[in-house]
């Protein structure tokens, strides 16, 4: 709020928030119309903003504190920026809802976040979904979340062009406090499941290892192909013509059909069918309080990363093995596409300070790298934080 007054001399009438993620299992599903276990984390975007009055521009004016740049632009007629590109992501969000029939306001607004950006943790959903609840306010949409997480979705899609699936901004939009959320990414039906871990002396940690997460886009879109050769294998292998992803084959028919496909291909379809079931039983345990067997399960996750879909990295593998043999860790893997960036690690509060102090140090001389390391809680998804009109919380 400090800096909105600085820059605009006045108070927001708004501020809002809304947060990254990290998916605890379900890795590379998506796309394959499977779960998906994601949870809203304490790394946020906030955005502190006003409506101008109307003097027939309809310009929205911008300064973000992590660039420390400013932008302007008319909503009536919003384009993509190359000097920009920070802005992109709220030019997308808010032609999207124009085009969805909303009649926006002018205003300005004063943007920062901390949720790592390049870690794969969600940084540009948790903008996008930001942006929608502000407008959602301040223009009176009346927008259900899933709806504003859907639009979110589109503005990545469409204006970024980046084609990612529903998970990032469904959690930002529907996340829980100390929840995961399971979702289904066929019929984007979703349930919070409780995780308890602030009950059971557990926190959330993230490590950054340190490794740029190179090929993603090449060896992505390699494996989305490998997986669909595998759906149409398997639907003449096992004769049913209803199969549409692999979502629809069960690890028993895999295995009944495994060895009739090409080598690479069933390594690819076996993790996908496999974490798939490893999601449906990691939220059985969770729900029948067996902390212990949903972290076996996180440990499985990162095997079947690394030996049958092959995107886990050298770096990633030493740093969640030295992680899993620590005394107090529940579970830990690779956490996103693969090929660097984090893994996500269940671990008891008290056993941080030793994971830093012994597997971080480790880590640096095996692998020549610093990793950076995210203590994190799961939270609430996007919210109001301060509303001057209806005098609601503070910020």
């Amino acid at each position: 709020m400090a800096a909105f007054r600085e820059r605009f001399s006045e108070e927001p009438a708004l501020v809002v928030r809304a947060p990254g993620r990290v998916n605890l299992i379900g890795e590379h599903t998506d796309y394959n119309e499977g779960f998906v276990f994601p949870a809203a984390i304490n790394r946020e975007m906030l955005i502190a903003a006003s409506p101008k009055a109307d003097t027939g521009d309809r310009l929205v004016e911008l300064f973000s504190l992590d660039y420390n740049r400013a932008d302007s632009f008319s909503l009536r007629s919003i384009n993509r920026t190359d000097s920009q590109q920070w802005s992109n992501y709220l030019r997308g969000s808010l032609d999207v809802l124009q085009k969805d029939g909303n009649d926006l306001p002018a205003f300005r607004a004063v943007l920062s976040g901390n949720v790592p950006q390049g870690a794969g943790l969600s940084s540009s959903a948790a903008f996008e979904v930001a942006v929608i609840q502000l407008m959602n306010r301040m223009a009176n949409l009346d927008m259900a979340r899933d709806r504003a997480a859907l639009l979110a979705q589109k503005a990545e899609n469409e204006f970024i062009g980046v084609q990612c699936g529903i998970m990032d901004q469904f959690i930002s939009a529907l996340g829980s406090k100390d929840s995961a959320l399971m979702i289904d990414c066929r019929s984007l039906e979703y349930r919070s499941i409780p995780l308890q871990l602030d009950r059971r002396g557990l926190s959330i940690v993230i490590t950054n290892s340190g490794v740029s997460r190179g090929l993603v886009d090449s060896e992505y879109n390699t494996r989305r192909a490998e997986c669909r050769q595998g759906v149409e294998l398997m639907r003449d292998l096992l004769k049913r013509s209803e199969i549409g992803s692999l979502r629809d084959v069960s690890v028993d028919e895999f295995r009944q059909v495994a060895g009739s496909l090409p080598e690479t291909v069933a390594m690819r379809c076996r993790h996908v069918i496999t974490e798939n079931q490893r999601v449906v039983d990691a939220v059985a345990a969770l729900e029948r309080g067996d902390i212990k067997e949903f972290g076996t399960l996180v440990n499985r996750s990162h095997l079947s990363l690394k030996d049958d879909f092959q995107v886990t990295t050298g770096e990633l593998d030493i740093l969640v093995g030295l992680t899993q043999a620590l005394s107090g860790v529940v579970g830990s893997r690779m956490t996103g596409a693969g090929f660097g960036g984090c893994n996500v690690t269940i671990m008891a509060t008290e056993s941080i300070e030793s994971f830093k102090n012994n597997v971080m140090p480790s880590y640096e001389q095996k692998c020549g790298r610093k990793a950076e390391v995210y203590v994190c809680r799961a939270v609430e998804g996007a919210n109001i934080v301060f509303d001057k009109q209806r005098n609601k919380g503070a910020a």
